[in-house]
Formats: C-alpha cells, structure tokens, sequence
C-alpha cells in the first residue's frame, strides 16, 4: 500500500491458560495464542489469518491446534469459482417469497448455526494492555543493527498504507456506483452484427432496479453495495452465476424492499456513527434471543469491544477497491430498519468475514447463509476493482462440532494446514478430521514451515520509542529473560511479519 509510512505494533500474550470454548463448553479446554494489537495495516493482518490467526475486536488470537478442545481451522472460499448449491438456492428463494409476498416461514430454521458469542467463541483479551498511545511514524526513531546481518530493510519503520485521516476517501458520487449504472443499449436490428443484440425484458428491469436502489444509496450517503451487477447471459450448459440467483430473490414492485449498505466502522463513518444505536439494538436481541444471554449481558461497551473496535485503518491504494481496506459493517435494511449486520473486513486478497447478527424476528430466513451469499458476491464485485482480490474467508471450520460444519458447505474451499501453512482442499482435509480432530492436512511429509523465523534477533522490536532488531534490544538490555518468549512469538507470526511488526517491550 504505497502512499505514507504505517506499522502494526502488537503485545504478545502466551497460551499456557486454558477457558471455556464456546462450542463444546468446556470450562478449561480452549488454549490459544494472543496478542493485544494497538493498531495494525491490512497487509499485516492478511499474513497473519495465512497463518491461523484470527481478530475479535483488536485482540487477535491463534488457537494452539493440537491442544485445544476444538480445533479450529482457518477455511476460505474460492469466490470467483463458487456456484451455489441446491441448499443455497432454497435459501435465496425463501429470501424471494418474503420479500415479493411478505410471507415468513412458519418453521424455526434449523440449518442456521453461527459462531458462538465473540467472548466464548475467542479468547478472553488481556484485561488491561498497556497504555500505549501509538506514537506518529515522524516521532519513531530507528536503532541500527550492530551486525550486518540483519537487512538494510530492518533500520527503517516497514512501508504500508495511509491511516484513516487520508484525504483519498471515497466519494459517493464517484464510487463503485459509477461503474455499475450503465445505460441500456439501443437494441440491435434483425442480423447486424455491428449492433448490440435486443435484450430481455427481464434483463432490462433488473438493470433498472439495480438504479433506483444506487441512487436511493447515493442519498442516503451510504457506500453503494445493494445489489450484485447482472451478469452478461450465461452461455450455453454454463451454470447461473450466484449474481442472477440474487438477482432474482429481489423482485420488483413487492411487498418489502431489502438494502444493504457498506459503512466503515473504523475509523468510524457519519453512516456508522447515525446508524450505531439501531445496530447495537439488534445485536442485543440477537445475544438474548440466539445465544440466551441475560438481558444486562450484551452490553453496549461489549459491541463497541468486539464488533466495532479494530486494529485496522482505512488504507488505500491505486489497484485496490475504491471503497477501501479495512474494517466495515454491511447493513441489512429491510423497509427503513436494520435486521441484520454482517461485519467484515476487507484485505489485499480476500474480504473476512468477522461476525454476523439478525434481528431475531427473522431466524426463520436463514440470515446466515444469506449474509454469505452476499458476501461471496461483493468479493467478486471488489476482485473486478482489484484483481488479487479472489477470496472469501468464512473464519474458523470446527468439524469436531457438527453444528459448525455448514462453512464446509461453500465449495471450492480450501482448509489451512497447521503445520506447514499450505492450503490443501477441503476434499482432501475432510477424511483427516473423520479419524482425529486435530490433523496436518500437507501431504508432503518433509514440508515444514517455509517462512519460519530462524534466526531471533532479526524480530522487530518497539523500546521506548525506538524501534530496534532484537538482537539490539536483548544486548541494551542485559539479563533480560524474554527471548524464549520473543522466540515463540517470531515461530507463530512467520518470518515476514516479525520482521514487520513492531513487538511492543516496556
């Protein structure tokens, strides 16, 4: 993300302690690794969910694999190639009836699990970090490495995107709308070649729904992802793509209308900050409601923890999506209210799903799945604006909890090793986790950790203001005793990124 300098500065917090899991409800079975991270770039945090690891508000943790009660296994979903399944087609047609008929169904869903409750699902973030006001880039200094050893990339704070204060924001009236709202061309005359080709009645209204809801969007002030672009028509025994089934679950002239708007919610936008009351109020019900939990439990301070608070900043960059990295909340409006919020984040190579809450009122639509549905169809709106952009991350598959296995479910999708790192397809994975819960997925037996940090010293540390090779702050400080610690922390991050991060030391 080139622009102006950034950095991520992280504290590191062992996994010898063990909690309660949120999925099997084991009060001492859930060990991980954590880290508190005062802030952190987008390019960062996308190297670190490559290697397992995870963010509940800022608190960014990694499950210890093999000895945890339920593994947790880090799953992404190849957008680009996903075609929906008999089962997702059902949903969106239930999504169809409602919106054209009002008609709820009468039957509780009973395919709609989700994460358990942020607090349980994750670890328990460190009570009180420390006191860290981040320092400017301008007020850091740099302690040069004594051996030679060490790059010349490591004396200087690493090169990442502008913060949120950047002056490249987005603006509506030239965002990702522009590109979407294409006139309908004049239809082609018998066998003209040079015209274009009459068009379908029903293509046409689709296109003039798609414009009325950007423009409805544009007033509203909020980022323009309503609705998926038709596609062109599929070819012959080609399948329907995802965007025409969306599509199709939208009708015009019915008895609901169903938005859904993109606000950053960090730093926080005017759109975030006028709709943040009516979206804590359905995450309170849907804590109550979901989750049992008691009525003074999901409180307000809670949501802003671990839905709204985020280490990452709003970066830009001139191949990337023009709404921006970072973190966001797509809203569900349904008639002028919010029913549903899917928070996300929003990578170099990948959109992250980070949670999902509905108001309880409608469980009996599948929410969950639809929210997914949606997602995996804006990653490919955004892989049009930036081409790397080609995953949909669905958090943690947990296969020793059968509730948890419908992420298994958006195909292709590849699993995370957890020895070597290296994505191996879900096929491949599911007859491992049949015979053990924690498994090595690689099925090279030699492959290791091919961007292990071997040698310490080169871990980038943060002391007093100063940023220093470790092999600097171990010598300034004699007789410290945290290398096994700074160790461990180098293994779990890999060598790019503790060669990046800056680790904070008092």
């Amino acid at each position: 993300m080139a622009g102006t300098k950034s950095y991520t500065i992280v504290e590191y917090f062992g996994g010898d302690d063990g909690y309660r899991c949120g999925y099997c409800k084991n009060q001492t079975g859930n060990f991980s690794h954590g880290m508190w991270s005062h802030t952190m770039t987008v390019q960062d945090y996308q190297d670190l969910i490559d290697r397992g690891w995870r963010r509940s508000g800022k608190y960014v943790y990694k499950p210890i694999m093999n000895k945890t009660c339920c593994p947790q296994y880090t799953i992404r979903c190849h957008a680009l190639k996903f075609q929906p399944s008999k089962s997702h087609k059902k949903i969106l047609k239930k999504i169809n009836k409602f919106i054209s008929k009002g008609e709820l169904p009468r039957e509780p869903d009973q395919g709609e699990p989700m994460d358990s409750v942020c607090e349980e699902a994750g670890p328990r973030g460190p009570s009180r970090p420390s006191e860290l006001k981040c320092p400017a880039v301008s007020e850091l200094q740099t302690e040069p490495a004594e051996s030679s050893d060490i790059p010349e990339a490591q004396k200087e704070v690493p090169e990442a995107g502008p913060t949120g204060s950047d002056t490249s924001r987005t603006d509506p009236e030239s965002g990702p709308e522009r590109r979407m709202m294409t006139s309908a061309p004049k239809p082609g005359v018998g066998a003209d070649a040079s015209r274009p080709p009459c068009r379908k009645a029903k293509e046409l209204r689709k296109e003039r729904r798609l414009q009325k809801e950007q423009m409805r969007q544009r007033n509203d002030g909020a980022s323009p992802i309503v609705s998926p672009t038709p596609s062109d028509p599929p070819q012959t025994n080609q399948p329907k793509p995802l965007e025409d089934f969306i599509s199709e679950s939208l009708p015009e002239n019915s008895s609901h209308n169903l938005e859904v708007r993109l606000v950053r919610s960090n730093p926080p936008s005017p759109q975030f900050k006028a709709s943040f009351d009516a979206s804590y109020q359905v995450y309170k019900l849907y804590q109550m409601a979901v989750h049992k939990d008691p009525p003074d439990k999901p409180s307000e301070s809670q949501f802003r923890r671990f839905l709204c608070d985020s280490p990452l900043e709003a970066e830009y960059s001139p191949d990337g999506p023009e709404v921006g990295y970072g973190s966001f909340h797509q809203q569900y409006w349904l008639d002028g209210r919010i029913v549903a919020v899917g928070v996300i984040d929003i990578l170099p190579t990948c959109v992250s799903s980070v949670y999902l809450y509905y108001h309880p009122d409608f469980a009996s639509l599948s929410l969950g799945s639809y929210s997914a549905l949606r997602e995996i169809s804006f990653t490919r709106q955004l892989q049009k604006q930036s081409p790397k952009l080609t995953y949909y991350y669905l958090g943690f598959y947990i296969h020793s909890c059968p509730k948890m296995r419908y992420k298994g479910q958006y195909r292709p999708s590849d699993l995370l090793c957890p020895e070597t790192f290296a994505w191996v397809s879900i096929e491949e994975c599911l007859p491992h986790l049949e015979n053990s819960r924690y498994a090595r997925f690689n099925p090279d037996p030699d492959a290791g950790d091919a961007r292990l940090l071997k040698d310490v010293g080169r871990a980038l540390v943060l002391h007093r203001r100063t940023v220093m090779p470790y092999a600097v702050y171990s010598k300034k400080r004699r007789g410290s005793s945290d290398e096994v610690e700074v160790q461990q922390y180098a293994g779990l991050v890999g060598q790019d990124c503790a060669e990046r991060i800056l680790l904070y030391r008092a």
